[in-house]
């Protein structure tokens, strides 16, 4: 191994999945808001555990919106304990099914599990963003050697992303101006054929 080639800053990290045991890298952390844009918040080349990061997480999404998310979408490594008491504490809803014993009214386990499905749903966007990442935006395949500048690259990966939602935004809302200014001036030249369709009396 060739000295250019060699980074100590990287570890092995059990992940204990079927295709893939142990992943090399950096380590991320992200969090999706419900309109699609996407936040770097830890990013470490040693092993952790995701669970700690989420009142990390809920705190700087109240520093960036002035407010604590109404519900938190997130995997069960998240559900701890001390997890479930802070989001109680500032009433947040943490997706997942609740302690204790299992309600016996039938309605009620229905409405929650109708609620967990669709928080599921809502969870899927975060592996989403983490696939377009790797796929479209070379979070799967960072060239850069040192750590500094391999954390610049993901962060870039990640605005880069957000620029692309942004754009998507856009569009949407100029296509809406455009059927708007459209559909007014079709009602101007509507309403100008019937003016000069009426008789005029002499």
């Amino acid at each position: 191994m060739s000295p250019d080639s060699f980074q100590a800053h990287i570890r092995p990290i059990v992940r204990g999945k079927a295709r893939c045991n142990v992943e090399f890298g950096a380590k991320i952390s992200i969090s999706v808001t419900g309109d699609g844009f996407t936040y770097l918040d830890r990013l470490s080349y040693d092993p952790y555990n995701e669970g700690e990061d989420l009142k990390a997480q809920a705190r700087a999404y109240r520093r960036r919106h002035g407010h604590y998310p109404e519900v938190i979408c997130a995997d069960q490594i998240y559900r701890t304990r001390a997890n479930r008491a802070f989001c109680q504490r500032h009433g947040i809803r943490l997706s997942g099914p609740r302690l204790g014993r299992p309600k016996s009214d039938p309605e009620l386990v229905a409405e929650e599990k109708r609620q967990f499905l669709d928080d599921q749903r809502q969870r899927n966007a975060v592996e989403g963003k983490i696939g377009q990442g790797k796929r479209r935006f070379g979070l799967g395949l960072i060239r850069e050697k040192l750590a500094a500048n391999q954390g610049s690259a993901i962060a870039l990966a990640v605005l880069v992303m957000n620029l692309e939602k942004l754009l998507e935004l856009l569009f949407v809302l100029f296509a809406c101006l455009f059927q708007l200014l459209i559909g007014t001036e079709s009602l101007r030249r509507g309403e100008e054929r019937l003016l000069s369709s009426q008789p005029v009396a002499a």
